[in-house]
């Protein structure tokens, strides 16, 4: 099933869309506003202290630059990030995402998560810096999984690396018949007929659940038996929905339900980073509903056109916009990072922000291409446009 997945930041089934969209709409300021992206996972010996050592090096040093209200803001919102650390992280949360302005009316935000980025990032400038997190948005999408045989099934909603929601359907089991002749060809029709009553009642779950939780695709894991009795009770609403069947034991637990099917997921977006960026050059080369480059892109998101920004996975790929369209955010983006060998190139990070912001402020869906070479020829960045002007 070689199909394309349709990943969106805006559609309500995204796991970060709310945030997302808060975030965007935040007027630019002329004081530093924070945007904090700390990994909160324990260390080798079952710490989590790294966060706090980096805290203890970026915002005094931050500090330090600053002067009058813009330093006093930051001192508040240094204050207040260490009491929500101190006292409202979750002990399960692998990361925080913390923006922070206390001098823009008291402005502070954090979002915890289960995933979280390999290091630790400050950024400081006029507006909340959000190409971490849409990333994350797009690198761990909300899913639908089901795991099936001719008795059993589960029906998991999964999200940010961790399970949202859970449905079991159990039925009768029906054992290998030691009758033979008309016997035996009854008992396997009452067997046949038990087991399509039930993947008939898997296939009602299933669709309750994509259709109230706003489920845009299903990875499935079944046994031989139950895989063709599946696929032909299938409706094509959500035959279309499904990515990929996975082989996987019907009683494995839930750990390895969401890790087989995550990782068949990443392939499959893999292999359809390709045929987008490809669908985005020829519509470019046709003069038709594509455009690539960072000025070009940037003028099509103005305008509303982008259907999907295609952009790449590593800032430090982009080419410079030789021009940044009226309204873009003011100021300098000032970073520290544990990132080993980290391009630190302010200009690229700041432009890499402002295609992402502004495709979440124009409901564009936002597409992080993995593979660098892939829109290396177009300066790392694109788009296919809902029309032309």
């Amino acid at each position: 099933m070689g199909r394309c997945m349709q990943k969106s930041t805006t559609a309500l089934e995204t796991p970060l869309r709310d945030e997302l969209d808060g975030l965007a709409a935040f007027e630019p300021t002329e004081w530093p506003v924070i945007s904090l992206y700390l990994n909160l996972r324990p260390d080798e010996q079952g710490q989590r202290t790294s966060h706090a050592a980096f805290l203890r090096k970026v915002l005094p040093a931050r500090i330090r630059t600053l002067k009058g209200e813009a330093r006093k803001s930051v001192e508040r919102d240094t204050e207040r990030i260490q009491t929500y650390l101190d006292q409202e992280v979750r002990t399960s949360a692998g990361s925080v995402a913390i923006f922070a302005c206390s001098a823009q009316h008291g402005f502070f935000q954090a979002v915890q998560l289960d995933v979280a980025p390999d290091d630790h990032w400050l950024f400081v400038g006029s507006v909340p810096h959000l190409y971490p997190l849409a990333r994350l948005n797009d690198q761990y999408p909300r899913y639908a999984a089901l795991q099936l045989d001719t008795n059993m099934a589960r029906v998991f909603v999964f999200g940010l690396g961790s399970t949202e929601a859970r449905r079991r359907i159990a039925n009768v089991k029906t054992r290998k018949s030691s009758f033979g002749g008309w016997s035996q060809a009854r008992y396997q029709r009452h067997a046949e007929n038990y087991h399509l009553h039930h993947v008939k009642e898997v296939v009602w779950v299933l669709d309750d659940v994509v259709r109230k939780e706003r489920i845009g695709q299903i990875m499935v894991a079944c046994d031989a038996v139950a895989r063709p009795l599946l696929m032909e009770q299938l409706p094509k609403h959500l035959a279309e929905k499904i990515v990929d069947v996975v082989n996987l034991d019907a009683h494995a637990p839930e750990h390895e339900v969401l890790a087989a099917t995550f990782e068949a997921l990443r392939q499959r977006d893999a292999d359809s980073d390709v045929e987008k960026v490809e669908a985005m050059m020829n519509a470019w080369a046709a003069g038709g509903l594509g455009v690539v480059g960072p000025e070009a892109t940037l003028d099509a998101l103005v305008k509303g056109q982008v259907e999907e920004l295609l952009i790449t996975a590593m800032p430090e790929r982009l080419q410079r916009a030789q021009t940044l369209p009226p309204g873009t955010s003011p100021g300098p983006v000032d970073v520290d990072t544990t990132a080993p060998n980290a391009a630190m190139d302010p200009e690229l990070l700041k432009l890499a922000d402002e295609l992402v912001t502004r495709a979440q402020q124009t409901s564009s869906r936002i597409r992080f291409i993995e593979d660098a070479e892939l829109l290396a020829d177009v300066g790392g960045v694109g788009a296919l446009l809902r029309f032309r002007i």
